[in-house]
């Protein structure tokens, strides 16, 4: 029964992937019959997207992630599971974050593909017998490693995002459960797409020691520009001062509309380039067949925070490797750097490190993204040290936002959260 879930797991999540992709291209239709349309279209679909979360499904919005970290955690009581992890939950998560890409929102797919694979992996427990030694956590922890190794087609990167992310305790971890999770929901989505590589095949060669000042500057600005932009997502989403704090909580539905209005706008400023995940830029870049903007950086961080803000179900993920990318695309190119794609790497990793303070998730997912094995000791440097660096400028975000999500529970003595 357990095994059925997560083969049904990675389906969804192949199947979450093929609509939101079917989304988003519809928004580009959309766009290239009149390039001023998502300045109506981003905001009204912003608007109706917040309307139907708060409505119907509280728990889907923002990344997936801090909600799936909140039922994991002992604070969070069995019988208030269902307002984190939820199969109810794990449908509207599916369609309002495609409902998102097709609004044009810069938002990623991979964090709420963990909230919606652990959701239906939870629901196993319920067709077990009391006697069975698989607990619901395990079943949660499982669902979120296979949802995140599913969307990614990164299975290392699933066991160490639950090891480092969804666990903190080796005690508790049900290792052979994660395992096969992961393997059957990735085979579900390599039966169907193949076995990809999620930004092709980047190739390691003349890497020399001259190339190590450029790869550190890359490094440092990664972490220190993952580590604001982290911060500044958990001050927004706490700030509830001031005319903004007050329009945000007083009127949810025409700040979304604000915020999607912004986006829209910073879309048309950049040609387009910071609509949705960003994987066909961050693709289009590594293959050397597209240029980036010196503006695509602070555009994009700018598209997604407001994404985010705006109260629409949005994951990170992929929006920050997009990021990370265009950093590392700026540097080489103002330094005349030959090698761009190592860079690229090395950026995305960094930013992705500095961003969730998951050094080995980020560069075991960017190495497996590129087939950059010939990177690992770059990619894993890079992480390592970004990582660090945004320890110093913020608090970790994904359990930081969880506690957020905990301090929501009614019955929860919020004193004992801090």
């Amino acid at each position: 029964m357990v095994l059925a879930y997560a083969a049904l797991a990675g389906l969804t999540i192949v199947g979450f992937t093929k609509l939101a992709e079917l989304a988003f291209a519809y928004f580009l239709h959309f766009q290239s019959q009149s390039f001023w349309l998502p300045l109506i279209w981003t905001p009204l679909c912003t608007v109706a997207i917040v309307y139907l979360t708060r409505k119907f499904a509280p728990g889907s919005a923002g990344s997936g992630i801090p909600q799936v970290i909140a039922a994991l955690d002992p604070k969070c009581p069995v019988s208030q599971r269902n307002q984190f992890v939820s199969l109810r939950l794990s449908f509207f998560k599916v369609i309002l974050t495609a409902g998102g890409l097709l609004a044009g929102l810069s938002l990623g797919r991979e964090g709420p593909s963990v909230q919606i694979a652990a959701g239906i992996m939870r629901n196993a427990r319920r067709w077990l017998p009391s006697t069975a030694q698989i607990s619901e956590a395990s079943l949660i922890m499982a669902g979120g490693a296979a949802g995140i190794a599913a969307a990614f087609n990164t299975p290392l990167g699933g066991v160490m995002f639950c090891i480092e992310e969804l666990s903190k305790s080796l005690e508790q971890r049900s290792n052979g459960l994660m395992i096969a999770s992961i393997v059957l929901a990735g085979l579900m989505g390599i039966s169907i797409d193949g076995n990809y590589t999620y930004f092709g095949v980047i190739h390691v060669s003349d890497f020399n020691l001259l190339l190590i000042w450029p790869a550190t500057l890359v490094i440092l600005v990664s972490g220190i520009l993952g580590g604001l932009f982290s911060k500044i997502i958990i001050a927004s989403l706490r700030f509830n001062k001031g005319l903004l704090g007050y329009f945000r909580i007083k009127s949810p539905l025409l700040f979304a509309g604000a915020c999607g209005l912004i986006v829209a706008a910073i879309g048309l400023l950049s040609n387009g380039d910071t609509y949705g995940t960003g994987y066909t830029h961050t693709q289009a870049i590594i293959a050397g067949s597209e240029s980036t903007s010196y503006l695509f950086v602070p555009f994009k961080m700018i598209a997604t925070w407001l994404s985010t803000w705006s109260g629409v179900p949005a994951g990170i993920f992929a929006p920050s490797l997009a990021i990370g990318g265009g950093i590392g695309n700026a540097i080489s190119t103002t330094l005349s750097l030959p090698h761009a794609q190592i860079f690229i790497a090395i950026g995305m990793a960094g930013f992705l490190a500095a961003v969730t303070q998951a050094p080995l998730t980020s560069f075991i997912i960017v190495m497996e993204m590129i087939d950059g094995h010939g990177l690992v000791l770059s990619l894993m440097a890079s992480a390592l040290i970004a990582g660090a660096i945004s320890r110093m400028i913020s608090r970790p975000l994904y359990p930081t936002l969880a506690k957020m999500q905990l301090s929501k529970l009614p019955r929860l003595n919020q004193s004992k959260l801090h």
